[in-house]
């Protein structure tokens, strides 16, 4: 056995084929992620024509020429499913020519690797922005093992695939059942203004007790993260302080993709946040089963339509007091919280078997080549 060099154009086909008849609609559509997956669309596609737009039949690839402000990555994704898909106009597509010598799963390997972001960002041009070329995929040169050895690694990868996606099925599921026992609740318990359970908190960081390490932003995904702002001789005086399990909002609303800006402080340490949030402790109900009915769509949806202003539409602490939950007792609070942190923590778990799975592709790519060798 032994490693064989190609050029990969020799081994790959462009594919130009567009949706001229309309077969396909908006539930074939996708986008790309960095990730090397294909996502749901994030595009407006109000009165777009989809006619124009690429097939990506099965066992086909698809990418996105442009690589700059793209986090060092290539947007790239191998369908792997039974579907077709429609692309942007925009994007490349193309399959493998020579099944006998290239695995599509192994060429799909091979470009999860690390190295091979590095290569398609080394090897983009242009001046407003950076493209890898369809030229520069065609010119790249591979270095193949033969086909039974491809096929024995894509095998080790397809098999930590299909654990993972197992394991993601089971995620949902667990999602499934703390969403529907939330909605029982809102079908068979009154609904109770929240106002008698939480109280506005505004202190401030006037002793300067807290440095620009405990600045956070909020994100309309309810999330704290490392502040975005410029930071550099700022004062932290007028700072608002989140204590742990309190909650902090940016109550505009406007130009936030109809989400509000919140999040809950489940750590054990002390933030700080910018003097336009609001920020508010809770008592006599979990925080955190508050906090699964602020996660929710209709919330969001709430908060819009309950926002008020002319230059800037603002949801006040006032409009916070009168949103109205089911409240059921401290147990029923616990169970449900129970089953959602089970998530939490299964979600995470899944990030993880997923981080691995790519981590392990410059691996199996190696462990290839090595085996070829002689």
């Amino acid at each position: 056995m032994r490693l064989t060099k190609y050029k990969l154009g020799d081994l790959v086909s462009l594919s130009e084929s567009k949706n001229f008849d309309d077969a396909l609609g908006l539930d074939s559509l996708k986008g790309i992620s960095i990730n090397k997956v294909f996502i749901e669309t994030k595009a407006d596609m109000t009165d777009v024509s989809l006619t124009p737009y690429l097939l990506v039949k099965p066992d086909s690839f698809a990418y996105v020429t442009v690589t700059s402000r793209n986090g060092e990555k290539i947007t790239i994704a191998h369908n792997d499913t039974e579907e077709t898909y429609i692309v942007s106009s925009s994007y490349v597509v193309f399959s493998i020519s020579r099944p006998d010598i290239l695995d599509s799963k192994y060429l799909f390997i091979y470009f999860n690797r690390p190295e091979f972001d590095r290569y398609a960002r080394f090897n983009s041009w242009g001046s407003a922005r950076e493209t890898f070329s369809w030229e520069y995929i065609c010119d790249m040169s591979i270095d193949l093992p033969p086909l039974p050895i491809q096929q024995k690694y894509v095998d080790v990868y397809n098999a930590m695939l299909a654990n993972q996606r197992v394991y993601e099925s089971g995620l949902e599921d667990l999602k499934l059942t703390c969403d529907v026992y939330i909605e029982q609740l809102r079908r068979e318990l009154p609904h109770i203004a929240i106002k008698e359970y939480i109280k506005e908190f505004d202190e401030r960081n006037s002793m300067l007790q807290y440095d620009v390490e405990a600045v956070k932003g909020i994100t309309a995904e309810k999330r704290f993260i490392e502040t975005k702002a410029n930071m550099e001789d700022v004062s932290l005086g007028t700072y608002k302080i989140v204590k742990p399990k309190q909650f902090a909002y940016v109550s505009d609303t406007s130009r936030r993709g109809d989400k509000i800006s919140l999040a809950y402080n489940d750590s054990q340490y002390t933030y700080l946040v910018s003097s336009i949030s609001t920020v508010f402790s809770i008592k006599d109900i979990l925080p955190e089963y508050l906090f699964l009915f602020f996660l929710r769509d209709e919330f969001n949806r709430y908060t819009r339509f309950h926002s008020w202003g002319s230059a800037r539409e603002v949801f006040s602490f006032d409009d916070m007091c009168d949103v109205k939950i089911p409240i059921p007792k401290i147990g029923i609070q616990q169970s449900i919280v129970e089953i959602h942190n089970a998530y939490i923590i299964r979600r995470k778990i899944n990030e993880k078997l997923k981080s691995q799975i790519k981590n392990i592709c410059p691996i199996l790519i190696k462990g290839a080549m090595e085996e070829a060798l002689p």
